[in-house]
């Protein structure tokens, strides 16, 4: 044993044993494997309501193929989705965080899987190192690391796979016990690891959570520098402004270690569908309502997953912290003895009242001021997702409170309030006064969830009951001296455990790998025998038994076929327009009713369970046929060639308003004029009426991701021009014949290549300059993080010696 924690008032509390800690680190394994124990037997984190399951493995796995098929080499370009988007500038997850190198050694799904299983359990292990940075000690340090990585608020963000979140949330204690490290104690080494932490936050990449992450990691550091920190000692104004300043350095340092990825994505701004803002309604949507601030006790109350019956329409995830924590968490309050400084208290009760007022959104006036004041609020949504930051606020009260639990400064009375409290809470749930008070607020429509909400609302209150009645008992058998303090740090951490996971296991769904629920079908077959491009249109129209992800969402992604549409969130905004996707389902149907639309997007396919032919003139070419996710599918031919290239006989230059307006009308031929942008640099004409289109067939020789070869099948007519069915973005560069071709954005949204007189064959290739430059600044920046931490772990050396 180590010798113990000597603090005034640790009356007999337990000491942190030889290597502390591995035993921390190998309890929260165990914790965690509670949840994720189908993992070691074949099961993937792929639930039916994931995120992962619908577009996130798509994109992974495009990207460890790609960089498997191109020596390491990062994809630029994804053509699957909505005709194609930069791939890292519209960003599909974690592209450079770590992680990615997992999915190089593993299968995708597994390497997934195991991403977040490492994750929550490293939010425990942040937590418990950065307590006792802060002074807690070893026994509260531990149920607060327990506390936050099974807490609802992280645990659950398996379920809608919400994986950048989770690495944010799990890395914001590493910051704040860098921060101290380098404010408080003074560590030389500590400000490069703190700009290591900020990088890899940044290429998470989670730009809401990262600034919630700063916001809280800002309020930290004053208060360390400021604030006398744990052990009241106030460092010199100086001193505190120096070690304030290099933390700042550090953010900064951290920001570049990102700019992989956010260089690209800077210039991307606008032209994502969220340019500008989406305005206050948008930036408010999925606030959380306050009633459902009673699910942090009772989860049960406005009901779990599917059985949600609460305002925002879906709950994939959890607000619980349980009973036990709670109870713990104020514990933290009153006297706080000389254990642990009553301004740190405060100073975490502080970060909890604000957070809370954060997560309610537009529930409150509070949320105007943030709007108001807080950079990059209208480009977001989900005011909820900050949850992470009160919850470690919960977490680190717990500890504070766990540690004065176990040196039996807890009083009675606090006790018997919480057991009041708690039966009180039972008996109206028994009585039927918590369905009445769902019934009140709940929208009308939703009033059958409420009523079949009723029997797990019964249980779930009487099973808090006695989560609460088992924490009092560990605490009075504590306070009355019939357990060691060792024991009951251990009974502490069962009752907390058990507790989270009797909630939290409902949040990890596993299913089977994806070479199982991402299987190929007949239909699917004859797409990829298919010798030149087409896109699929997929519509779905008979509800399945779970979500169907080739009928809906990125599954075809992984069968490598080219989507009409698909799920990103993120994709190009003009196309949106054109497409109808910006105007909802209604611009959609009318859109994909539209001939012009067909060729300009090359849909030649239409995937689907309708097992009528959905077009006039459209043809059954495959089906019926039984899809991975168990729907009955059909493969529909529609009318017309709709080519992926075409070559027109002139080039017209017009504004955006007239060549949406002439694109959408039915008298348009689309192939007898090409419709540049103003800026677009080619030669256009005016025209009289539009000419005939040409009998110049395209052939697609290669149609890779950001590589195009294209045949002309003859010599191209003097002020002619060919037209690409895939987005144009600043990036592409063309060349025909070997030659250099002008390029621009035609179509509204499309690529538009001027051919010089004769050209027969043209290139096309996607670049990101940003990209290669945010690449040098993302590797010095790291190397400056590295030097700054080994010279600073040398200069601490030489200090203590």
């Amino acid at each position: 044993m180590s010798r113990p924690d000597v603090r005034p008032g640790l009356v007999d509390a337990p000491v942190a044993p030889r290597y502390a800690f591995g035993w921390v680190a190998l309890v929260y394994a165990i914790a965690t494997l509670l949840l994720a124990w189908p993992a070691l037997f074949g099961g993937y984190l792929f639930g039916p309501d994931s995120d992962q399951y619908i577009a996130g493995y798509a994109f992974r796995e495009f990207q460890a193929q790609y960089m498997r098929e191109h020596g390491g080499a990062f994809p630029l370009w994804n053509p699957y989705l909505f005709a194609g988007m930069p791939y890292i500038a519209a960003m599909h997850g974690d592209i450079f965080y770590p992680t990615f190198l997992l999915r190089l050694i593993l299968p995708t799904d597994a390497a997934m899987t195991w991403s977040f299983i490492a994750h929550v359990w490293l939010a425990g292990i942040f937590t418990y190192g950065f307590l006792r940075a802060a002074g807690v000690g070893f026994g509260g340090a531990v149920v607060g690391g327990l506390a936050y990585m099974l807490s609802g608020p992280i645990a659950s963000y398996v379920s809608p796979g919400h994986d950048g979140k989770l690495y944010v949330s799990a890395l914001l204690p590493l910051a704040l016990w860098c921060l101290h490290r380098g404010i408080r104690d003074g560590r030389a080494w500590a400000t490069g690891a703190l700009a290591l932490v900020i990088g890899l936050a940044v290429l998470s990449p989670h730009p809401q959570l990262l600034q919630y992450m700063l916001l809280a990691c800002g309020v930290y550091a004053l208060w360390a520098a400021f604030g006398g920190g744990n052990d009241d000692v106030r460092l010199a104004r100086p001193v505190a402004l120096r070690r304030l300043a290099l933390a700042f350095g550090a953010v900064l340092l951290g920001g570049l270690i990102g700019a992989v990825q956010f260089w690209p994505v800077f210039e991307y701004v606008d032209w994502s569908p969220r340019a500008g803002g989406a305005g206050w309604e948008h930036a408010i949507s999925y606030s959380m309502p306050p009633e459902e601030l009673l699910n942090a006790y009772l989860p049960e109350f406005t009901g779990i997953l599917n059985g949600y019956w609460g305002r925002n329409g879906i709950h994939f995830h959890s607000e619980y912290v349980g009973g036990a924590v709670l109870l713990l968490a104020g514990a933290a309050f009153g006297a706080a003895g000389r254990t642990v400084r009553r301004s740190f208290v405060s100073l975490w009760a502080g970060v909890l009242a604000v957070g809370l007022l954060w997560i309610l959104g537009g529930h409150t006036p509070f949320y105007r001021l943030v709007y108001a004041l807080v950079p990059g609020t209208e480009f977001f949504r989900a005011p909820s997702t900050m949850m992470f930051v009160p919850m470690f606020a919960v977490a680190v009260l717990a500890g504070i409170g766990a540690e004065r639990v176990l040196a039996r400064q807890v009083s009675r009375r606090y006790l018997i309030g919480w057991a009041i409290v708690a039966l009180v809470v039972a008996l109206l749930a028994t009585t039927g006064a918590l369905t009445n008070l769902a019934a009140s607020i709940a929208d009308p429509s939703r009033m059958d969830a409420v009523f079949a909400n009723q029997g797990p609302l019964l249980l779930g209150a009487w099973r808090a009951l006695l989560v609460v009645i088992a924490i009092i008992a560990v605490v009075t058998v504590v306070q009355m001296r019939r357990v060691p303090a060792r024991v009951g740090l251990w009974l502490l951490l069962a009752v907390v455990s058990i507790d989270l996971w009797s909630v939290l296991r409902h949040y990890w769904t596993f299913s089977a790998s994806a070479d199982v629920i991402f299987a190929s079908d007949p239909a699917i077959d004859y797409l990829k025998q298919q010798e030149q491009p087409g896109r699929v249109f997929t519509w779905q129209t008979v509800p399945a038994v779970r979500r169907d992800v080739m009928l809906r969402y990125d599954g075809l992604m992984h069968h490598r076929q080219r989507l009409v549409y698909g799920y990103h969130g993120n994709h190009i905004g003009r196309y949106g327009i054109l497409s109808g996707d910006a105007e909802g389902i209604e611009g959609i149907v009318t859109q994909m009713g539209n001939p012009n639309f067909w060729h300009l997007a090359n849909i030649r396919w239409m995937y689907t369970d309708m097992a009528e032919p959905p077009f006039e003139g459209a043809e059954r070419v495959a089906g019926p046929a039984t899809n991975a996710a168990g729907s009955i599918v059909y493969l529909y031919r529609l009318p017309g060639d709709n080519p992926a290239a075409w070559v027109t006989p002139a080039i017209v230059k017009a504004p955006d308003n007239a060549v949406l307006a002439t694109l959408r009308e039915p008298a348009f031929d689309v192939r007898s004029a090409a419709l540049f942008d103003t800026s677009a640099a080619v030669q256009g004409v005016q025209l009289a009426r539009a000419p005939q289109p040409l009998d110049l067939p395209v052939t697609v020789e290669r149609w890779d991701p950001g590589h195009i070869v294209l045949q002309l099948s003859s010599a191209a007519p003097a002020g002619s021009a060919l037209m690409v069915s895939e987005n144009y973005y600043p990036g592409w560069v063309a060349t025909a014949d070997s030659k250099p071709a002008a390029i621009g954005r035609a179509g509204f949204s499309l690529i538009g290549v001027e051919l010089p007189e004769g050209a027969r064959r043209v290139e096309l290739t996607f670049t990101s300059p940003r990209y290669e430059r945010g690449k040098v600044v993302t590797l010095a920046a790291t190397a400056a993080a590295l030097v700054l931490i080994a010279a600073g772990m040398l200069l601490d050396r030489r200090r203590r010696v």
